[in-house]
């Protein structure tokens, strides 16, 4: 798994063969064919072995913040791990990869499913009993964001800046603290142009 993924990082979908994979893991690429059948299916693999490690760390963080503002800043944390780490790399190359590998984008995209579904989950507690509740079906929503951090992290990864995505990460949190603070406001009906004169 290590071997693989350490490929993809350095070398791209395209340079993640099985000779490359297994002189980063130190083995016979004979075993690729052996134990996981085909390339695709060990990069899918260690793929895999990503989602269960960084599932682990995203439920912990919903689990421990008790606000959308704590919420928030708990993803810029691991917005900021996933890009250290190359965990965005790994499924930026994937993605890139499916167009041209057969069966790899459906691999990629029933594995991306499950954070759809997760995030959803998120969407419909944090909104719940809020104006914005009725805003959409919380698996759009999901869809929506799931997509834009993901977007942010390819961009980030690919440029190596990460301002224009922290700055919406701020945004997010000062929203909330002023929501705190505020409250939800209600929109006042507009006066007459008689009542006004």
């Amino acid at each position: 798994m290590a071997g693989a993924i350490a490929a993809l990082r350095e070398k791209g979908f395209a340079g993640a063969s099985a000779r490359e994979i297994a002189r980063h893991a130190e083995c016979n690429q004979s075993l690729v064919f052996y134990h996981f059948g085909s390339v695709v299916n060990l990069l899918l693999a260690a793929l895999d072995a990503i989602s269960d490690v960084r599932s682990v760390r995203y439920r912990d963080a919903v689990e421990e913040s008790g606000s959308l503002g704590e919420l928030v800043n708990a993803a810029k944390s691991i917005f900021d791990e996933d890009l250290d780490n190359g965990y965005v790399a790994v499924l930026a190359e994937l993605i890139a990869g499916a167009q041209s590998a057969p069966g790899l984008g459906a691999g990629v995209a029933a594995r991306i499913e499950p954070w759809r579904d997760f995030t959803a989950n998120v969407v419909e507690d944090v909104l719940a009993g809020t104006p914005l509740a009725v805003l959409a079906p919380p698996q759009e929503i999901a869809h929506g964001i799931v997509a834009l951090y993901l977007g942010l992290e390819m961009l980030a990864g690919l440029d190596g800046q990460r301002g224009a995505a922290l700055a919406l990460f701020l945004a997010a949190i000062l929203y909330d603290a002023f929501m705190a603070k505020e409250g939800p406001q209600a929109p006042q009906p507009q006066q007459s142009t008689k009542e006004n004169e």
